[in-house]
C-alpha cells in the first residue's frame, strides 16, 4: 500500500504575498513551492497550504463558494472574544477584510473574512 499525503491547494494572482499572509496568520514559515509562482505554508492539521498561480491556459476565476479555509487556535485561559479579535485585528493589518464580526457560537467564538485575494476564512477560538 502507498502513503497518501493531502494539501489544501488555493490558486492566487500573487502567491508569494498570500503565502506570507497565511504564514504570518499561522505563525510559520513559508516555504519555496516548485517553481517561483508556487508557495507552501505548513498547514497545522499536517499537511500543507500550496499556493501558486493558475496557468493561463487553465485560469482559475475568483468565485464565491461555501468553501473556506478555517484556523482555529486555543484561548488557552485568555477570554476567547479577545483573543478572536486581537488575531482578527490582525487579519485585517495583513490585507484581510471582515466580512461578519466576531460572534459568540456553541462551538466557540468565530469571526468570517475575506484574505486578501477574496478567499472566504474563517478565524475560529475555541
Amino acid at each position: 500500500m502507498t502513503d497518501v499525503n493531502g494539501s489544501i491547494v488555493l490558486a492566487a494572482d500573487d502567491p508569494a504575498a498570500l503565502a506570507c499572509f497565511y504564514g504570518a496568520l499561522l505563525e510559520v514559515e513559508r516555504q519555496e513551492g516548485l517553481s517561483r509562482s508556487h508557495w507552501r505554508v505548513p498547514w497545522p492539521a499536517g499537511g500543507l497550504l500550496e499556493i501558486y498561480a493558475p496557468s493561463r491556459s487553465r485560469p482559475q476565476p475568483r468565485q464565491p463558494g461555501r468553501l473556506a479555509l478555517c484556523l482555529q487556535r486555543p484561548s488557552a485561559g485568555a477570554d476567547p472574544m479577545e483573543v478572536l479579535e486581537t488575531w482578527t485585528e490582525q487579519a485585517a493589518r495583513l490585507g484581510a477584510t471582515l466580512l461578519h464580526p466576531p460572534r459568540s457560537e456553541s462551538f466557540g467564538v468565530e469571526a468570517w473574512l475575506l484574505d486578501p485575494e477574496g478567499n472566504r476564512l474563517l478565524l475560529l477560538v475555541r
